[in-house]
């Protein structure tokens, strides 16, 4: 795609990033959650116009290249100390969100079963990413993907706003809230934005236990096309289908991470990549915020909303309650 598609869009969300840091700067609420909701009102209230989609579909690239730089800000020693810890909880509470969901569908209330696999992936992993890649191994129709993807996108939308309320009313710490984001909620986006909004700590512990939570995807992805492939109505997905599915800013995040840790970058280094991954993450939230499209909200079934529902509220309680004993 040539860059003078891309520019208006770049142009558009500049604008919208300098704006959300304006507001933040006046006194308003914190400026990742304004860019959010400029984005919101910009493809609810105005619509996004043709010209300006391409550069606004880029705000992916830059969520992804924050994430990377976030690993400079990192110590590998901190991580190592409570980084197993965390994984057999991102481990567990992925499974038992995956469990819950499949229940809840299938033998309580009897949604059809690859629509229900569908959620119980972008429920435990990774919002609607995990949604996309378990539908092309187990030939999901059209409408059960779209149906997947907006309830996704709903509780996107809530845990965006509820998140931050339940974190200050508790007074949680920046581990615990970092953490507890990382494990229950459902895309990378709002998990990176809540944590950073809540605290520096819990923007970095929600981030790298979010990727950890990604780095499962090629997991879940082969077990239901394993599942389905023996029923007879799915296929094995190949090694490059699963590399595809990977999530790479992984490997960049924990090559940076490592680099800081051995003394790579300097003080004044490390400051400079704080405030651009900041840029970026404003970048990419301003379009994250015209991915919530209100049209599209509405038509997602009751159902579906109610499994996700029941199974968010017990996974998110065990977990917050499982997480203050732990640290």
């Amino acid at each position: 795609m040539s860059a003078r598609r891309l520019l208006p869009g770049l142009f558009a969300l500049c604008i919208g990033a300098i704006a959300a840091r304006a507001i933040a700067l006046a006194g308003g609420p914190n400026h990742l959650l304004v860019a959010i909701a400029l984005g919101f009102v910009l493809e609810n209230a105005v619509g996004v116009p043709e010209r300006l989609e391409p550069g606004i579909e880029t705000h992916k690239l830059w969520l992804g290249a924050g994430i990377v730089l976030m690993g400079a800000s990192l110590s590998l020693g901190t991580v190592l100390d409570v980084g197993g810890l965390v994984l057999l909880v991102v481990i567990g509470v992925a499974g038992v969100t995956l469990v819950v969901v499949e229940t809840l569908a299938r033998n309580v209330f009897g949604v059809a079963d690859r629509l229900g696999s569908l959620l119980a992936a972008g429920a435990s992993i990774c919002g609607v990413s995990a949604v996309v890649a378990v539908a092309g191994s187990i030939d999901a129709r059209e409408d059960q993907i779209a149906y997947a993807a907006a309830t996704v996108l709903l509780f996107d939308a809530v845990t965006l706003v509820v998140y931050p309320i339940v974190g200050d009313l508790l007074d949680l710490s920046g581990i615990v809230f970092g953490v507890w984001a990382g494990v229950s909620m459902f895309s990378t986006g709002p998990v990176v934005a809540v944590g950073v909004a809540h605290s520096e700590v819990a923007g970095q512990w929600a981030t790298m236990t979010k990727l950890a939570r990604n780095a499962l995807i090629g997991v879940v992805v082969l077990g239901y096309a394993s599942y389905y492939a023996r029923s007879g109505t799915g296929d094995r997905p190949s090694l490059r289908t699963l590399w595809s599915e990977f999530p790479k800013f992984v490997v960049g995040f924990l090559a940076l991470a490592a680099l800081a840790s051995a003394g790579a970058f300097s003080a004044a280094q490390q400051a400079s990549i704080e405030n651009a991954y900041n840029w970026l993450f404003l970048l990419a939230f301003v379009g994250l915020g015209t991915e919530i499209r209100l049209a599209e909200l509405r038509t997602t079934g009751t159902t579906p909303v109610v499994v996700v529902l029941v199974s968010l509220l017990v996974v998110s309680t065990l977990s917050l309650a499982v997480l203050t004993v732990l640290f």
